[in-house]
């Protein structure tokens, strides 16, 4: 899949407006855990089987974030990179991290919950890629038109995978990286401790139940 309607330009999109996006709806989201409850009992098997799935989506999102970064580390918006990752998807970052999103969701216990957070996340993740997209386009020329025509723009096609038989990374980007994904794993102890202080009354009770 490529953009239909992507205009070159030469800025550079500030990937710092997104990320206080992002922080935003985050904060918005914990909030929202002290307003409701899932409607699966915590303990009961339809609960502990949500929170299996998301856990395993957590963790994907984490190892895949960090594999990406491996081969875009140091690179961004300097290289066409179009191996690994970059070889089956435009935007492994992305389609990871929404995985995550999908995953806090399960975690939580609430299909709804996990429907929004990946959905919202997939809006944000796309109005960014497109204005990404149109910056390489600049830059790259027919080279990344090329490169954007062959590959999926989201969902990745393991039968496209490609990969150098060298590899050079930015450990500061992989560090970076690294942290980053410890605040999807600390959404878990977070939830759990949430449950439990509303099972001992020490939270006022929900007042929406979460499917």
């Amino acid at each position: 899949m490529s953009y239909a309607s992507l205009k070159p330009v030469s800025q550079a999109f500030v990937q710092r407006k997104r990320l206080i996006f992002v922080r935003v709806a985050a904060v918005l989201a914990v909030l929202l855990l002290f307003l409701t409850k899932p409607a699966l009992a915590e303990g009961s098997n339809g609960h502990e089987t949500l929170e299996f799935l998301g856990l395993c989506l957590v963790l994907a999102c984490v190892a895949g974030r960090l594999w990406s970064i491996l081969y875009v580390g140091g690179k961004k918006n300097e290289e066409l990179v179009s191996t690994g990752p970059f070889s089956m998807s435009q935007n492994p970052l992305y389609f990871f991290s929404t995985v995550g999103a999908v995953g806090i969701g399960l975690l939580y216990g609430s299909l709804v919950a996990a429907a929004v957070l990946g959905v919202a996340s997939f809006l944000i993740f796309r109005v960014t890629a497109h204005k990404e997209a149109e910056y390489l386009l600049g830059k790259f020329g027919p080279a990344y038109a090329a490169y954007i025509k062959t590959t999926p723009r989201f969902w990745p096609n393991p039968l496209l995978f490609r990969d150098d038989d060298q590899l050079q990374f930015s450990t500061r980007a992989l560090k970076r990286t690294f942290f980053d994904g410890l605040y999807f794993l600390a959404i878990f102890p977070a939830i759990e401790l949430i449950e439990y202080l509303r099972q001992t009354g020490l939270l006022i009770p929900a007042v929406f139940t979460l499917y």
